[in-house]
């Protein structure tokens, strides 16, 4: 299965799958970039911006306006690490850093969007919209079943122009339909809820260069994300709990997004508290209910859990709408 997977808890949705001994399919952004030289310039977040004509500058080139959002040139680990909105002069004169670059500070919808590509063409999308709750910490993503037909219009246009000659998956994220980063991978947090065969499609395309993955009955789905409190110790987890949590239909997978045996540092965590957990579901009420069960089990007091509690005003009357977060984070 030389499906490369970093994350141990991801291997999951990749067992039991038949790929060529001599087909590499990276899902994170290191084996990507040592893949893929000529493309690997994709992960230059200065580059991002000057194939779209945004401003930018690496840091120690101060902005004109404010306020503009910062974060590392590259950042190979995901989890939106570096990043935070730099607000007035003063602010930056205070927080600039070599290695980082500011770019504008953009609103509206969050996407990751999920391409496939034979030959630089887009032959296939799937988009996510996520539910921030501030210093990269998401609540949840909506895996769409619809089309997103602004962003297939002018990612696409941006992909022909940027990566003709490479055939595989690259995820973009956009806000407001501008790219703010690429990655020469797809998001592995949410693959099982893309269909049936979608992963076997994905290992045809390395290998033969051939996209055959239908879609057919395209389903909305949720990750709902279990986060705690910056600084807290990474909790003990009976990890044979989880299969008594997934006897519902409505549960897709779960995931335990921390190995107890490694220090926290060893983790790439948002800025605003570790990730502990993920669920992937098609009822968001049922993803809500099963992370509130798993905060129980790793003992989280309530005051110091990160998402929507199961009983927030109004949580089943946002169910499905998502806005958008002008925080960029991995997945």
């Amino acid at each position: 299965m030389p499906i490369i997977e970093q994350d141990s808890w991801r291997t999951q949705y990749f067992e039991g799958v038949d790929c060529p001994d001599d087909i590499v399919i990276p899902t994170d952004d290191e084996y990507a970039y040592r893949l893929y030289p000529h493309f690997r310039w994709i992960y230059n977040k200065l580059l991002i911006c000057e194939t779209q004509n945004l401003e930018h500058a690496p840091h120690g080139v101060a902005p004109q306006r404010f306020p503009v959002f910062s974060k590392p040139v590259y950042n190979l680990r995901g989890m939106g690490v570096g990043s935070r909105v730099i607000a007035s002069r003063e602010e930056y004169e205070h927080v600039q850093q070599p290695g980082h670059m500011w770019m504008p500070l953009l609103d509206g919808e969050h996407v990751s969007s999920d391409v496939a590509l034979v030959d630089g063409e887009p032959v296939w999308w799937r988009h996510v919209l996520g539910q921030a709750l501030g210093d990269g910490v998401f609540d949840y993503w909506t895996v769409l079943a619809e089309r997103r037909p602004g962003i297939e219009l002018y990612c696409g246009n941006w992909l022909r122009r940027h990566l003709p000659g490479y055939s595989g998956c690259v995820n973009l994220e956009t806000i407001g339909g501008t790219i703010i980063e690429a990655h020469l991978r797809f998001a592995d947090q949410w693959p099982d809820l893309y269909g049936n065969g979608w992963i076997e499609a994905v290992v045809s395309l390395y290998a033969q260069g051939v996209w055959s993955f239908a879609g057919r009955g395209c389903r909305t789905g949720y990750s709902v994300v279990l986060s705690g409190p910056p600084g807290l110790t990474l909790p003990r987890f009976d990890r044979g709990a989880v299969p008594g949590l997934l006897a519902g239909p409505e549960i897709s997978s779960i995931q335990i997004t921390f190995d107890e045996g490694r220090l926290a540092a060893g983790h790439a965590m948002p800025p605003g508290g570790p990730r502990l957990a993920v669920v992937n579901c098609w009822d968001l009420g049922a993803g809500f209910a099963v992370r509130e069960r798993l905060a129980e089990m790793m003992a989280l007091p309530p005051s110091t859990r990160k998402g929507t509690p199961l009983c927030a005003p109004g949580a089943d009357a946002d169910r499905g709408r998502v806005p958008g977060s002008a925080v960029s984070g991995r997945d």
